[in-house]
């Protein structure tokens, strides 16, 4: 005897956060999973910090002035905003609302502050903290990018050691000892998130499926 079964359905979109100390590999590793799956979007936030040397703005970030900011932020357009290291970032809300409705995943790059404010937000958001090998490592990173002096790369040091202790409100963690392997523990959390059934909002019932 053969049977039918719900085959497919249609869900949600799943916002992701990555968030990470900085120096940790975040960048690296949010690229390197978009080349696996090249569907998820990227959510670019709005900072008011000056753009580096190889950054684009759009790309990147929205780089805007701080009274662009807080005309956006006085309407209301941002998911969550957050002042880090003297700066103001802030992520978008539409981009987040519009996946979400249309079943598009989307990745967001923020801080522990922002992180919360999402997951508060958006309660079904997956949260991933990124950890250095250890914090000796995570200075030698910090270090060997020779873009920060010596005064910012401990003050980056003493924020990444705030930041780690807020990893319990976090659903995952990665530790990127080995960027390999650190990129398949990632593939892993979306394949499992997307497999969800309290994702999926309507079923297509009676495609081919098992048979008995």
């Amino acid at each position: 005897m053969s049977g039918r079964v719900a085959a497919a359905g249609k869900r949600r979109g799943i916002i992701f956060i990555l968030s990470a100390p900085s120096g940790a590999g975040k960048t690296t590793l949010a690229g390197a999973l978009r080349s696996i799956f090249p569907e998820i979007q990227v959510s670019v936030s709005c900072t008011t910090r000056t753009r580096r040397d190889g950054e684009v703005s759009g790309r990147d970030y929205h780089f805007i002035t701080a009274r662009r900011f807080a005309a956006l932020r006085a309407r209301q357009e941002f998911a969550e905003w957050a002042l880090v290291h003297g700066h103001l970032y802030g992520t978008p809300r539409k981009p987040l609302d519009r996946c979400i409705a249309n079943g598009c995943d989307i990745l967001l790059d923020i801080d522990v502050q922002g992180a919360r404010k999402i997951k508060k937000r958006y309660p079904e958001a997956v949260s991933v903290f990124l950890l250095p090998p250890s914090m000796r490592e995570l200075r030698r990173r910090l270090a060997a990018r020779a873009t920060d002096a010596r005064a910012v790369i401990s003050r980056r040091l003493a924020n990444a050691r705030g930041e780690i202790r807020n990893i319990i409100y976090y659903d995952y963690y990665v530790v990127n000892c080995e960027v390999e392997q650190a990129v398949e523990d990632l593939k892993s959390i979306v394949r499992a998130e997307r497999a969800k059934i309290s994702r999926v909002v309507k079923w297509r019932v009676g495609a081919p499926g098992l048979r008995r």
